[in-house]
């Protein structure tokens, strides 16, 4: 499904595929050979998503740009199944496997890896050929990579990235309600979507 969203539509090349079942909404650029794949989403709220060449969304990735967090990815990128990336870049031939996480503000400089549930923290850097391991987190810039058993470690460096002023763009200590009215507010705008393909 392709949807105009903020007035913005998808700009899709024709050597590109979208299965009939994924979502490609608002300002984002498919570049050639690229192919989405059953369930996966690409939703630009309000900033912008650009997908190189020969790329590959696998099933039920969920690729996602905000104002200030646009999306860019570069070419010869594998997108694993269940794959969630808000707001960040990713350079050339990089593989995001099954369930890996990356948050606002992330950049995988070219050739990464970010293996089965891997996580790119806010704001952290992985330098060109970076592996982060099944299940580690990789957190700050340059990045550390940790297991997840070390959340103390990981806790003391995340604390200075800013997560919620980068994610929802509220300060620290905010309440949940504070937080949930305003994501509430900002994504209303969908109910002026409009399918367009």
């Amino acid at each position: 499904m392709i949807v105009t969203h903020r007035g913005k539509s998808p700009s899709i090349d024709p050597t590109a595929t979208v299965a009939p079942t994924a979502v490609v909404c608002g300002d984002v650029t498919l570049g050639p050979g690229v192919r989405v794949l059953h369930g996966a989403v690409l939703t630009a709220e309000n900033g912008r998503i650009t997908v190189g060449s020969d790329v590959v969304v696998m099933e039920n990735a969920v690729v996602k740009a905000r104002a200030g967090h646009d999306v860019e990815i570069g070419d010869a990128v594998v997108i694993g199944p269940h794959v969630h990336l808000n707001g960040a870049r990713v350079g050339d031939e990089c593989f995001l496997a099954t369930g890996a996480a990356l948050f606002p503000g992330a950049v995988l400089e070219d050739g990464c890896e970010v293996r089965i549930r891997g996580v790119v923290q806010v704001n952290t850097t992985l330098t060109a050929g970076t592996v982060v391991p099944i299940g580690w987190i990789a957190v700050g810039t340059p990045a550390t990579t940790l297991p997840p058993d070390q959340h103390e470690e990981v806790w003391a460096i995340q604390q200075g990235l800013d997560f919620t002023g980068t994610v929802y763009g509220v300060e620290r200590g905010a309440t949940m309600r504070e937080i949930v009215r305003g994501q509430s507010d900002f994504y209303a705008a969908h109910a002026d979507d409009e399918i367009v393909g």
